[in-house]
């Protein structure tokens, strides 16, 4: 599987990368190991996380997902060495622990390699942005994980252009580490974040890109085509939003491409992602070992000319 470059880190990710954010969640620990070991046998390489996930869910607390994948690495001996671990720190925890402050980042980190039961974390992410807290004053704690081991580099999710050009302009001032990717929410559906100023600027700075939400909470897979069918769904609320008659259209043009290449549609969706220039890899998750046969595939198709200026004009 071919690897490409995320920013100027040096690191390698295969073209699509596995969402921890269903660990503990609709994935208990076993399913989820299971998952991770055919990820890994599939050749991908990097696994998303967050110190947050799944604190939504009901007697949750926040880092239930590190903890599953820190387990899966202590079981497997030799897995962290064909991994990548990517998560991030930021949002809300409770109480004082959240934002982006160099007192909390490097609690923060501690907790997570923790859960991870790492000693680094390839790609440590602000989770989202902090206007109380100068840029220069976070990537000064970063810089100091990275000189400690700790962290190989970073990354931001949820920036926008001028929040992104002002951090790359703090660290290139002030000899700091800067943010070498991005996550912005991206798929068929959901464009305006990154199509534009921001795609802009990663493209003309090389800054590698992970999109989340790359199938719309699943409303991409095709299987949800109304309020129905949504119903009493744990993502009922979130693709509601997808009912329109744009949703319609792109919904017709995945049907219509998917027949073509013998593909599904939810397949078909994460290879437009994939084929985006400017895209490094987007984010995926799975439940069960037939998705993730279907996450896998998705990396193996080549959407041809006629295919792709279909999607473009239905989702544009």
């Amino acid at each position: 599987m071919q690897m490409r470059p995320l920013g100027r880190t040096g690191l390698s990710i295969a073209p699509l990368v596995f969402g921890g954010n269903v660990f503990g969640w609709t994935a208990d620990e076993p399913t989820s190991h299971a998952l991770l070991d055919a990820f890994v046998d599939a050749g991908l390489n990097a696994v998303d996380t967050a110190d947050v996930y799944s604190r939504w869910v009901p007697g949750h607390t926040g880092g239930e997902s590190e903890t599953i994948i820190g387990n899966w690495l202590r079981a497997s001996p030799g897995k962290r060495e064909k991994v990548l671990i990517l998560t991030k720190v930021g949002m809300d925890l409770g109480e004082d622990r959240k934002g982006l402050s160099p007192r909390w980042i490097e609690r923060a980190v501690e907790d997570s390699l923790r859960r991870l039961n790492t000693d680094r974390i390839d790609l440590y992410q602000s989770h989202r942005f902090d206007a109380e807290v100068p840029q220069e004053d976070t990537l000064r704690a970063y810089e100091r994980l990275i000189q400690a081991g700790k962290v190989r580099a970073i990354g931001c999710s949820n920036f926008d252009a001028p929040q992104l050009q002002a951090a790359l302009d703090t660290a290139r001032e002030k000899g700091l580490p800067r943010y070498e990717s991005v996550q912005p929410e991206y798929n068929l559906y959901d464009r305006a974040s990154f199509d534009g100023p921001l795609r802009d600027l990663c493209l003309r700075e090389g800054i590698g890109v992970i999109t989340y939400f790359s199938l719309a909470s699943g409303f991409l897979s095709g299987k949800y085509r109304s309020k129905a069918d949504a119903a009493g769904r744990s993502r009922a609320a979130r693709v509601e939003k997808y009912f329109t008659p744009r949703g319609d259209a792109i919904l017709a043009a995945l049907d219509k491409v998917s027949a073509r290449v013998g593909a599904s549609q939810a397949e078909v969706a994460l290879a437009w992602v994939i084929a985006r220039e400017g895209v490094t890899a987007p984010i995926a998750s799975a439940t069960n070992l037939d998705q993730l046969k279907s996450l896998v595939r998705s990396t193996e198709i080549r959407l041809g000319a006629e295919d792709i200026a279909e999607l473009d004009r239905a989702s544009a």
